[in-house]
């Protein structure tokens, strides 16, 4: 379904930092409408680590990152932003002051100010090169990302890759499947020191299954339904182990799409702005978070939240010309009814 939207600012990403762009902008009494590749809102928190612990969030020792995005929401929802997801702006044309922003679906945002919180840009799930692979992910049987630990609870799951993601979804998940099988073509893997330690450890107790050097050489089944992954050495060794599903964690392939050519002064695929606003050397359009860059800019979720603040107060004149901004704390002010 196509929406036609009149907006104050538009924000394109639904992630940690721009939910809270939504929020404040609302404190300012700037309306929003929020465009985002993903089919549900919170990046890459939601789409790839949901039940792993963030311990660099300001008052939360540790929290997941699916808590985090739905705290985030909830924090947004007095504002009644809109949510525009499942979707890629393509076109961004500026006419009279206003920006609208042309989406893969059809909608058309009519902006007085736009927000990149695009993280590194849209991203998807570097593949395995096997026969039958579509097949297979159409059903959910082969997967990139997970939410629910509980899919795989009594299933025999493979999982190929040697980072993060494989490393610390073995370790979650040898409490509850069936059976848990890593594996990676060499015996060194990038993830965390300490998550090794531990899987190494799972392994010698016989909780974790680890094939090494092997990589993925095939798949086998009814087309929906997985029974088999072949594994292959590099010398051609070949063997089939049982499994319900294959989780492939390779990385993301990631880029800035259609915003690399909007004109926007660039630093190495990131989009350059002034430290003191955010605004790129496009006015009216500020880049927050991951996708942002300027010196001493540090890649934390906490830095892209003040980034937010900072450029919310650096878009209320174009909002409100010739009002004067009193810059008044939450504590004393409490959450405005929105306009």
């Amino acid at each position: 379904m196509t929406a036609h939207i009149e907006t104050d600012v538009a924000i394109i990403g639904a992630g940690p930092v721009g939910l809270f762009a939504v929020f404040e902008c609302g404190m300012l009494r700037m309306k929003s409408v929020v465009i985002d590749a993903l089919d549900a809102i919170g990046g890459q928190c939601a789409a790839l680590y949901p039940e792993k612990p963030i311990f660099d969030i300001p008052a939360h020792p540790r929290v997941s990152g699916a808590d985090l995005i739905e705290q985030l929401r909830e924090q947004a929802q007095p504002f009644d932003p809109i949510y525009l997801t499942g979707r890629r702006v393509e076109r961004l044309l500026e006419e009279d002051g206003h920006f609208t922003l042309g989406t893969s679906a059809g909608d058309a945002i009519r902006a007085k100010a736009v927000i990149i919180a695009a993280g590194a840009g849209a991203f998807g799930p570097n593949r395995p090169p096997l026969p039958d692979l579509e097949r297979y992910e159409a059903s959910g049987a082969v997967r990139y990302m997970c939410s629910r630990r509980e899919d795989f609870r009594d299933k025999r799951v493979v999982i190929a890759g040697g980072g993060d993601s494989a490393v610390d979804w073995a370790l979650s998940l040898k409490e509850i499947a069936a059976k848990v099988i890593v594996v990676h073509r060499r015996p060194k893997f990038r993830a965390a020191p300490e998550s090794v330690a531990q899987l190494e450890a799972a392994a010698a107790r016989g909780e974790v299954e680890m094939a090494i050097p092997y990589q993925l050489h095939g798949l086998k089944g009814d087309g929906a339904r997985l029974s088999h992954v072949t594994l292959a050495t590099l010398k051609g060794e070949e063997r089939d182990v049982e499994a319900d599903f294959l989780l492939a964690f390779f990385g993301l392939s990631m880029e800035l799409g259609p915003i690399a050519e909007w004109g926007l002064g660039m630093d190495k695929h990131h989009v350059a702005v002034a430290p003191a606003t955010l605004e790129t050397d496009r006015p009216g359009i500020y880049a927050i978070g991951d996708v942002a860059t300027y010196p001493g800019k540090l890649k934390l979720i906490l830095q892209g939240f003040s980034e937010a603040a900072m450029a919310a107060h650096a878009i209320h004149p174009r909002i409100f010309p010739g009002e004067a901004l009193h810059f008044e704390y939450s504590t004393s002010k409490g959450v405005p009814a929105h306009a």
